[in-house]
């Protein structure tokens, strides 16, 4: 048990669930009495975006090197932490809608988080930790700032905003996350 509490200190994990709190709990008090709209989803693409963005801090500890040298596997640690990153984001968001107005369905939360949290796992692998929440953060401002183009490709480019049913946009999701958890598990985070 007791690696399991340094490697959550090490990863900062403490400090993230704070603020994916935080941010779970600002949304809730700005969400009562609000209705729905098409502004709604903009919303919960933001909340799940920053969820995503300040958890991928961890997804590289604090000494590179201490790291490759450790005699433990560290491909299941690190799949489980980028899955746990996703589940919690989306979850924070759930609970929220939980006590308040429905920012988006369940389905889209569940889709858009996996899809976020794979990017983010990406952004560690050619980035590097400190940088994960780009890829994220820039795909989710694309998808709000421009308009989708029409078909398969408009769905694969903006797959966040399109609605759950949406064969494109939920292979789009599941191929990042499948992509990026996969790089991230075998190689870890760029030095």
């Amino acid at each position: 048990m007791r690696w399991l509490m340094l490697y959550a200190r090490s990863r900062q994990l403490p400090t993230s669930g704070a603020a994916v709190t935080l941010v779970a709990l600002a949304v809730w008090a700005l969400a009562q009495g609000s209705g729905k709209g098409p502004a709604d989803l903009t919303i919960a693409l933001l909340v799940l975006a920053t969820n995503v963005a300040v958890a991928s801090v961890g997804l590289g500890g604090q000494d590179a090197a201490l790291e490759s040298t450790a005699a433990i596997r560290w491909l299941p640690r690190r799949a489980a932490h980028v899955l746990l990153i996703g589940a919690v984001a989306g979850a924070a968001l759930l609970a929220v809608q939980a006590a308040g107005p429905e920012l988006a369905p369940a389905a889209l939360v569940v889709r858009d988080s996996a899809g976020l949290v794979g990017l983010a796992a990406l952004g560690a692998v050619l980035c590097g930790a400190p940088f994960a929440w780009t890829l994220p953060t820039g795909w989710l401002a694309f998808t709000v700032v421009v308009q989708p183009p029409g078909g398969i490709a408009g769905e694969v480019a903006c797959w966040m905003i399109f609605p759950p049913g949406t064969a494109a946009a939920t292979v789009t999701a599941s191929a990042l996350l499948a992509t990026g958890t996969v790089l991230y598990a075998a190689a870890g985070p760029r030095r």
